[in-house]
């Protein structure tokens, strides 16, 4: 069976499970706030083959896409020279330290107000959440790489660009990667979040719409749309993953 079969198939018994399981609770609850899995089911099937599922779809991917792909390039290029060099991180290391904590989403209305109601402040929330995961997971990967390694490429002659290109980044990659693929779920929260207001586009919009409406079926649709679309970043960031980490799928065999 190829991988991509048994990715299918995993899928699959996945959605059937949790199929089930939400056919009990909904007939537990018996109430029309959770439809039935299959009507909730047939009603996105319906969906996608409207032009305007698919405008609310691609509203979303692109923000969030757009917002992962800025993170991790602003992000991990930061983290990978604060790890490697004690200097940067003593100067950016407080500037990070205290300012990771602060609860980025509460920024959202002064984004508004410097970048507009349009795309760029929905972006730049979601770059500025997930770009702190990059640079902190990245920074202590780099930081955990063992002394002897960086001592082999010295001992051989190398310099540091070689320690960077031998040593620091094929072991800062994987942690970037792995802050990226964790942080799909919290680009997907960020978007709904912020597309519960200041617009009339994307998924989170039709939620927020179809529940103002009471249209809960039309609620779900918007919900199963936002979980493919979950799931459709996350399997491409693994993919890149697998494609510029490739040493690492042969050790693993």
């Amino acid at each position: 069976m190829s991988g991509l079969a048994r990715k299918a198939l995993s899928y699959g018994l996945v959605v059937l499970v949790l199929g089930l399981l939400w056919q009990v609770l909904s007939a537990s609850l018996g109430s029309a706030v959770l439809p039935p899995p299959l009507e909730a089911g047939g009603a996105f099937i319906r969906a996608l083959g409207t032009t305007e599922f698919w405008c609310h779809f691609w509203a979303s991917f692109v923000r969030a896409g757009l917002g992962m792909l800025l993170a991790f390039a602003l992000a991990f290029p930061l983290g990978l020279v604060m790890g490697g060099s004690r200097r940067a991180d003593a100067l950016l290391g407080p500037f990070v330290l205290l300012t990771y904590p602060v609860p980025k989403i509460v920024l959202l209305p002064v984004l508004l107000v410097l970048l507009g109601l349009g795309d760029a402040a929905k972006i730049a929330i979601i770059v500025l959440i997930l770009g702190y995961q990059v640079l902190v997971t990245t920074r202590d990967g780099v930081r955990s790489v063992h002394p002897k390694y960086v001592d082999s490429v010295r001992s051989l002659g190398g310099g540091r660009l070689d320690i960077l290109l031998e040593v620091l980044l094929p072991a800062a990659l994987p942690h970037g990667f792995t802050a990226l693929r964790l942080g799909t779920g919290v680009s997907v929260a960020v978007l709904f979040f912020v597309e519960s207001f200041a617009t009339t586009s994307g998924l989170g919009y039709c939620i927020m719409d179809a529940w103002g409406r009471m249209d809960y079926v039309a609620m779900f649709t918007g919900i199963l749309g936002m979980s493919v679309m979950g799931a459709a970043l996350y399997e491409a960031a693994d993919l890149l993953e697998r494609r510029v980490c490739a040493w690492m799928r042969a050790g693993r065999r």
